[in-house]
């Protein structure tokens, strides 16, 4: 009995201490793991600087992977977790039955089991990087037992492949959940809202400008970074490790290479591209017994099918439910239209898109760049390149299948013709582009590249239309004027450049008005002619004083809303032909009224319609979390700069909350950066607030001034230049 207890009492002990393990680390990681974990440690040095910038070194790449996944948690793990429960495709099980169809569709795409296999099928290099990525968040969580994930207890090394884009969603984003819905549950597919309707509302996208050597004062490349996207998007860091990797940069939260940045030979800026990757076919489908088939050419082949259970979160706790999926050669079913189902082909190739994301970080000038881009890899992507060389360069797109012109790519086309099959892949060398243009300047703002360098801007004639169907837009119009402009340019007046306040969408729009009123004067009463007067003088720029730019900027939002409410559904404009739209199919009368309007809800919110811009327009972070909260009886910082609508190149677009009056920056200037390539590289940049989402911690918003006044701080690139801002040096896993 005695030795029974000995026994017991062993036992007990040995499963108290497993418990402690499991409760205190949230998962049960194992000694061999966790011993794994803090020898790489040791070979892994984060140094933050006096901003909280992460400069990570170490060994091997893969030990400075392992370290920027370790930062990343540190400064926002619930961020990173969210964007790996995004893009696995398990969103309903935090966020409940409405975001069944937004996995539905992730699956369609890739699921786990695919992306296993690829993970096993990976080159070593590649696998190593995959492993650290998956031991630098798991020793994050190990380390931190008091974060509780939503969902996630433990990262996968296959999790990357789910994500390895790295822009403002996945393709795949493009897909209608709607619709997906609709075919799914048998129902027909209706829309509340044209594509021009959506476009229209979502101000982001990005801005790059590349200046030769014959435009700079120093006569070396420079390089200005702008990425719009939704607010602390991605975060700034700095990674280098004996294996010749170098890049500073913003990396998205739960990713490991730098997306937008530069090394010391050469940096690259993505911009959103409207490059037609991607098409839709009506497939034509026959029925027999309890399968189906899809007519292509002269046979007829199986509609491939696989079910699967999804887990959704629901108060009685975890549900299900179930769906057969399909496919044709085409790709996922994601719809159907007039009795035909829709399928959708687009890029798949997730080992392709991350190892062109992580081996451009490592690019050695505008040849070796160039060569990393024939894995084609990037479907969503344009991009603006500068080297230390001198060369710019500029690519629209780069994977683009090629296809038979006499089609309407823009359209669905017919499943059941062989002539609609893509023909293989266009070489980087067909796609368009433009490098080294004697305009001495490149840009992009998401609009056509046949404006991209001026005089110097590839001819269309010369490209299939489906390569670019990109419009212009009033961001693309400020940069051409203003780029060409200048002629000698210095990081300081790149800045400038990167601020400059004109807003051009007004240039069409505030003459319409002031037209509209001397019709109907008669009809309107003083405070209108008073802003009118306004209007006439205001020279169309922001700033946070003036009260043209909220005139303009009200008055502006309630007319297209108007006039958006008539565009026909099938007709799809840009913001240049829809400002037309705007001008032509609202009458004076209207015009005017929306004006009356305009000041009659500034008064009633304000006070007085004659409110200065800075006075609405603000930035706020009060919370840190993913949804963030706003309040206008706590402390806020005046911006000057708008939506991108407008043509404002700094873009910020704010929002009133339901319980405030002022609006509040949610999308836009992120991550900013100027770069000079000449033999050190000069470096300056900004992020929105600061590095860190916890609330009380010094890089909360300690760049939130810098932001909002377009000023921007040092970059430390150099270990020299480090090593006089250091706050703080640490392994992983050290207090």
């Amino acid at each position: 009995m005695y030795r029974r207890n000995i026994l017991l009492t062993h036992l007990f002990s040995i499963l108290t201490i497993v418990l402690v393990v499991v409760t205190a680390q949230g998962q049960p990681f194992s000694k061999a793991d966790v011993a794994r974990w803090q020898q790489q440690a040791k070979q892994i040095t984060i140094t933050r600087d006096t901003w909280g910038v992460p400069h990570i070194s170490g060994k091997t790449d893969a030990d400075v992977i392992f370290g920027v996944l370790y930062s990343q948690c540190e400064d926002d793990f619930a961020r990173v977790e969210m964007n790996y429960i995004d893009a696995i495709g398990r969103l309903a099980e935090v966020e409940g039955e409405s975001a069944l169809y937004h996995d539905l569709r992730a699956r369609l795409f890739l699921d786990s089991t695919q992306a296993i296999a690829i993970y096993k099928k990976s080159p070593a290099w590649m696998k190593k990087l995959l492993n650290a990525f998956a031991d630098g968040t798991n020793y994050f969580l190990y380390t931190h037992p008091n974060v509780k994930p939503r969902l996630l207890t433990r990262f996968q090394p296959w999790m990357p492949l789910m994500f390895s884009e790295g822009s403002i969603g996945g393709n795949i984003s493009v897909v209608s959940t709607e619709r997906l819905k609709a075919f799914y549950e048998h129902n027909k597919f209706t829309s509340s809202i044209n594509d021009f309707d959506k476009y229209e509302n979502d101000p982001v996208g990005s801005n790059g400008f590349a200046i030769a050597p014959s435009k700079s004062a120093t006569k070396n490349a420079m390089l200005l970074i702008n990425p719009h996207t939704s607010f602390y998007f991605r975060s700034e860091v700095h990674l280098t490790s004996q294996e010749g990797l170098n890049a500073y940069g913003a990396v998205t939260w739960g990713q490991f290479f730098i997306y937008q940045g530069f090394n010391e030979y050469c940096g690259w800026m993505h911009t959103s591209s409207g490059a037609d990757s991607m098409d839709e076919y009506l497939e034509t489908i026959e029925k027999k017994g309890d399968a189906y088939f899809y007519k292509y050419g002269a046979a007829v082949k199986p509609i491939r099918t696989q079910k699967i259970r999804l887990p959704y979160k629901s108060d009685a706790g975890k549900q299900y439910k179930n769906f057969t999926m399909y496919w044709t050669e085409h790709g996922p079913v994601v719809g159907e239209k007039d009795g035909r189902w829709i399928s959708v082909a687009m890029m798949n190739t997730p080992l392709n898109a991350l190892e062109q994301s992580y081996l451009r970080t490592k690019a050695k000038g505008y040849e070796s760049y160039k060569e990393v881009m024939k894995l084609n890899g990037n479907a969503s992507n344009n991009t603006v390149f500068a080297d230390r060389d001198g060369n710019i360069a500029y690519w629209h797109g780069n994977f683009m299948p090629k296809r038979d012109p006499k089609f309407d790519w823009s359209q669905p086309v017919d499943g059941s013709s062989v002539e609609t099959a893509w023909k293989g892949l266009h070489p980087v060398e067909e796609i368009v582009q433009v490098r080294n243009p004697a305009s001495g300047w490149i840009q992009n703002c998401n609009s056509t590249p046949f404006t991209v360098s001026g005089s110097s801007s590839p001819a269309k004639t010369n490209y299939p239309d489906y390569m670019a169907p990109d419009g212009e837009n009033y961001r693309g119009i400020n940069a051409v004027r203003v780029l060409s402009q200048k002629s000698n340019f210095t990081l300081d007046t790149l800045i400038s450049a990167a601020n400059d306040p004109r807003l051009t969408g007004f240039d069409e729009l505030i003459p319409a008005l002031i037209s509209a009123h001397q019709r109907v004067a008669s009809e309107s009463g003083k405070d209108v002619a008073e802003a009118i007067q306004i209007l006439k003088d205001w020279n169309k720029c922001y700033g946070t004083t003036s009260v043209g730019t909220t005139l303009g900027i009200f008055w502006g939002e309630k007319i297209q809303k108007l006039a958006r409410g008539r565009v026909p559904a099938n007709q799809r404009l840009d913001f240049l032909s829809f400002t037309t739209f705007v001008i032509e199919k609202t009458t004076p009368q209207e015009k005017v009224a929306t004006l009356t309007e305009t000041l009659a809800e500034l008064t009633r919110d304000f006070g007085t319609w004659k409110t200065p811009w800075g006075d609405i327009n603000r930035y706020q972070r009060l919370t840190g979390n993913i949804q963030e909260t706003y309040d206008d009886q706590k402390p806020s910082i005046p911006v000057g700069f708008t939506a991108s609508t407008w043509g404002s190149l700094a873009a910020y677009g704010a929002r009133t909350a339901p319980n405030t009056k002022k609006r509040y920056g949610y999308v836009g200037n992120s991550f900013v950066a100027v770069v000079e390539f000449g033999k050190k590289v000069k470096a300056r940049s900004v992020v929105t607030g600061g590095q860190d989402s916890r609330p009380g911690d010094p890089h909360f918003t300690d760049q939130a001034p810098l932001y909002c006044e377009g000023k921007f701080k040092d970059v430390l690139f150099y270990p020299e230049d480090i090593k006089r801002y250091v706050a703080k040096t640490y392994h992983p896993g050290e207090k």
